[in-house]
């Protein structure tokens, strides 16, 4: 008999906790519905919204439909009596109007790029510095004895001198910070107060490749106080190798042999080097309309604090290459958005019938996550609700198509983040699906070498920042990801409802549980964007 229940007790231990099935939380998880879903899709994702990008009128258009959504479900606005939470974002854009070097034209995005914030400012000189690497250490000093206040200054932008395999700086194999170090050697220059740093960049041309028409498209940042253009600040024109030998015509060098010579000799070869250069440019800024869009569900007795379900619902807009140019972003994050009105729907359904959540619910549509996750990072530096009431945040960014990785197996969803701040939720989170979805959970991008980096990408981040536990819904990367063929007739619906009512179960528990999931993880990777 001994030997029996040991038996037993060791069965036990060794089987998961099988939890019971409420009734209720399924009523209305099945109002969550593909044809529903397909219908609100369909809307956000067509041509008449013009690819959603945030500060067009094709946003407009789609945060007004979320707005108009949240206030036939009977949501309360919670922005002063607003659906809306403005975000102020200004456009930047770097615009050239000339710059020639001993009267030869270059081409901002083909020629090189600029990295700064001044406003229009013209420089014309007929002399440069070249500082070879910009380096000062014991044993190598490009800057010794040289004044560059007020001087256009052209600087070698990667490593240091080596000669036979040898740092002239470390006496080793071994390069020092000033390789290793993006900055380093930039932030030195600068404290100089040169008129303009021009670095050679010997990765400039692919970096122009790959990215020409993203340095010549405008830019958006949120505004905040002393971040404005500013008329004295040193910026950096990144240039190819090429451009460097139009600089050095009048030396009889090239940007390769001046480097040989400083790595044969371990001498720097700073000097003033005669070349007229013309240049005017700057920062030209304007003021974009942009909201966040917020639906409140008051809870009961717990209604102080707030479980949110969030998703972008911008996109990338009208570019490319085919004839069809409008990215309707129907996965990247129509599917997203188009759960969080369904889930708005079953959740207020469930509370006019008397079976309201006891926590509340913030039903979040965030702007500009696809120009740096600006709408969540301004909801989270300007909260409606305190953050320190806020319990989880649970994000969906693309749940409505199928990665390379499961075509043979579809019925998986990534999730990220579950286990980052709290135990709690990510046992929460793993007893749903369990006992109702039974979805195959894939953790590939929570692991921390993740080299997508892809808890990083989405608007949770900015919760999880200020140690709100969070859970990210995705399913991958596909082919058609920020491209104009990522379209509503590719959204497997059934897909999308089965992934949506996970967060609708997941969010049940959260939201009538007797006590908030404790934050109980370290992590030491928040800092890692």
């Amino acid at each position: 008999m001994k030997k029996y229940f040991l038996f037993v007790i060791t069965l036990c231990l060794s089987v998961p906790l099988l939890y019971a099935q409420d009734p209720v939380a399924q009523k209305y998880a099945s109002l969550i519905t593909p044809e529903l879903a397909k219908k609100h899709l369909t809307i956000l994702a067509s041509d008449e919204f013009g690819g959603r990008e945030t500060g067009t009128l094709g946003a407009e258009k789609a945060a007004q439909y979320i707005a108009d959504e949240f206030k036939r479900l009977g949501l309360i606005p919670p922005v002063n009596g607003s659906y809306f939470q403005k975000v102020p974002l200004i456009e930047k854009k770097i615009e050239v109007s000339k710059f020639s070097i001993n009267n030869n034209s270059f081409i901002n995005g083909k020629d090189f790029y600029i990295s700064g914030n001044s406003k229009t400012k013209s420089i014309q000189t007929n002399e440069i510095v070249f500082v070879g690497y910009g380096i000062d250490s014991d044993v190598y000093n490009d800057l010794k004895g040289v004044d560059i206040k007020d001087k256009v200054v052209l600087v070698i932008n990667k490593g240091e001198p080596v000669k036979d395999s040898i740092s002239v700086i470390t006496k080793t194999r071994k390069l020092s910070d000033w390789s290793t170090s993006v900055s380093k050697r930039i932030d030195y220059l600068k404290s100089f107060q040169p008129a303009l740093i021009i670095a050679i960049s010997p990765n400039a041309v692919t970096m122009i490749q790959k990215y020409a028409s993203y340095f010549n498209e405008p830019k958006l940042t949120l505004q905040k106080g002393g971040d404005k253009s500013e008329r004295g600040s040193i910026d950096v024109i990144n240039i190819t190798p090429a451009m460097a030998d139009e600089f050095l015509k009048s030396a009889k060098k090239s940007y390769e042999t001046l480097k040989m010579e400083i790595d044969k000799s371990s001498i720097p070869k700073t000097q003033v080097i005669k070349a007229n250069v013309n240049l005017t440019y700057g920062i030209k800024t304007k003021e974009i309309n942009s909201a966040n869009v917020l639906g409140y569900l008051e809870g009961s007795d717990l209604k102080d604090e707030l479980v949110v379900f969030s998703a972008h619902y911008d996109h990338i807009g009208i570019h490319g290459e085919g004839a069809d140019k409008i990215n309707n972003g129907a996965d990247d994050d129509g599917s997203g958005t188009t759960a969080v009105l369904e889930l708005a729907r079953a959740y207020t359904q469930a509370k006019k019938a008397g079976n309201g959540p006891r926590r509340s619910i913030l039903f979040l549509g965030n702007v500009g996550e696809e120009k740096g996750l600006l709408g969540s990072e301004w909801y989270s530096e300007n909260p409606v609700f305190p953050l320190a009431n806020t319990v989880t945040d649970l994000n969906i960014d693309m749940i409505g198509r199928v990665d390379p990785e499961h075509k043979a197996d579809t019925n998986y969803c990534y999730l990220i983040g579950s286990d980052k701040l709290s135990r709690d939720l990510h046992k929460i989170s793993e007893n749903a699906n369990a006992t109702y979805t039974k979805l195959k959970i894939d953790y590939k991008y929570n692991d921390p070498a993740d080299p997508e980096r892809i808890y990083y990408r989405s608007d949770h981040y900015n919760f999880a920042k200020h140690n709100i536990p969070i859970i990210f819904y995705f399913n991958g990367i596909h082919e058609d990801y920020h491209k104009p063929s990522d379209e509503v007739s590719k959204i497997n619906f059934n897909l999308l409802v089965k992934r949506a009512q996970l967060v609708f179960y997941t969010g049940w528990e959260l939201l009538n549980r007797d006590k908030r999931p404790v934050v109980d993880v370290v992590n030491n990777n928040m800092s890692a964007r």
